[in-house]
């Protein structure tokens, strides 16, 4: 009989784990982060219409985030296990901030060599934020729904704020990221005062480390790609498709992260529940696409929001509980990794859309959202029934 596996605890001179108010103070590094990817989603219209940018240029500008996202996630997760959530995830925030003074540059001067400069470091500051700055704020609040609520509350506001000023304020390429650079001097300011957190002693288990990390594979990271692909849907492709005007993409922006912040703090998800919610709402996208009906359009970016909101819930709080203590960031990051792999959604959808309509390819991905979720509801009852099987010898042994 396999012993099941023991954390050992954290070195005398570690700060423990949960720390009260200081998680919620250190959460907002996390605010910043989603807020400075989706400042710029709400601005897509308009770089296209005053720079005069080509629609894969502008799409473009959206998918090189992910370009620098994925590599920093990779590397900021295990560096954060070795040398500290903290210092990572600090030093990324000032990455941030930078990265937003460059945006503004770009927008000032029209260059789009700055502006993709200032998407890729976005990118490359965000995922080591998401790496190291889940795990750090995981471990002072012992919450692991905390970092996913507060990057959901980024991702709501950041994209709203920003269409606004971009509407009225003057200089709207530039004043349209102050507040972010306002954000993330305050949040680095109150993030100071948390504590880095212990990290356990790894403990050599190679079964357990194996069961977990194939439950990890199967259960987890088939998912994670839809976090972001409802999301991308809904205040990307939609209003690329109905051709909005700039404030309606940024209610887009605001109501599909707003509500996945609100199912994320009241609902409990399954995977095949997120996987359900998606598909209604690419469902009512594709109608929403077929007709140009703008306040279906509305609707379908709800649904997706849910749909993001379940899947982001699901996802963080299943990683947290499957990996190592002590690996914690990297395995958060493989999660955040395949997640933002969804990201991609938009930039594929307008590719093929020189070979097929927009609302036949969201029907395709509805029907593919359902085949996944009747492939995850069987993949939820097969543990069930072989630990059934598994423990019955061991409960014959013990008697």
């Amino acid at each position: 009989m396999t012993t099941p596996p023991v954390t050992a605890p954290a070195p005398a001179t570690a700060v423990p784990v949960a720390t009260g108010t200081r998680g919620a103070r250190a959460a907002w590094i996390m605010l910043a982060s989603g807020w400075s990817a989706n400042q710029f989603s709400a601005l897509l219209g308009a770089y296209r219409s005053r720079f005069g940018l080509t629609e894969s240029t502008v799409t473009g500008l959206f998918a090189v985030y992910v370009v620098g996202l994925i590599p920093a996630l990779l590397i900021a997760g295990p560096l954060a296990d070795r040398r500290g959530r903290r210092r990572v995830a600090l030093a990324a925030l000032a990455l941030n901030v930078l990265s937003t003074l460059l945006l503004m540059v770009g927008g000032a001067w029209g260059g789009t060599w700055l502006l993709l400069s200032g998407r890729f470091l976005t990118g490359v500051s965000a995922g080591a934020l998401l790496a190291a700055g889940s795990a750090w704020i995981k471990e002072l609040s012992d919450s692991p729904r905390r970092p996913g609520l507060f990057v959901s509350a980024g991702f709501a506001t950041g994209g709203l704020v920003a269409a606004l000023i971009a509407q009225w304020a003057p200089w709207p390429m530039v004043t349209a990221y102050v507040p972010h650079v306002v954000l993330g001097v305050a949040a680095g300011w109150l993030a100071l005062a948390a504590p880095e957190t212990g990290r356990p002693t790894p403990v050599h288990s190679p079964e357990a480390h194996e069961h977990t990390g194939h439950r990890f594979r199967r259960t987890v990271l088939p998912l994670a790609p839809w976090v972001f692909a409802a999301p991308t849907i809904g205040f990307v492709t939609l209003p690329s498709t109905l051709h909005t005007g700039l404030i309606l993409t940024g209610v887009a922006t605001a109501v599909v992260p707003g509500t996945g912040l609100l199912t994320a703090r009241r609902v409990r998800s399954t995977p095949t529940a997120g996987l359900l919610v998606v598909a209604a709402g690419t469902a009512t996208a594709a109608v929403a696409a077929a007709t140009e009906n703008e306040p279906l359009a509305l609707l379908a970016a709800i649904v997706l929001g849910a749909g993001y909101g379940l899947s982001l819930t699901y996802g963080l709080t299943r990683t947290a509980a499957l990996a190592p203590a002590h690996q914690l960031a990297r395995w958060t990051a493989r999660f955040w990794t395949a997640a933002y792999l969804g990201m991609f959604t938009p930039y594929v959808l307008t590719l093929l859309g020189h070979v097929t309509t927009t609302p036949l390819l969201l029907t395709a991905i509805t029907l593919l959202a359902l085949a996944h979720a009747v492939f995850s509801s069987r993949q939820v009852e097969r543990p069930t029934r072989r630990r059934t099987r598994d423990t019955f010898p061991q409960f014959l042994q013990k008697r």
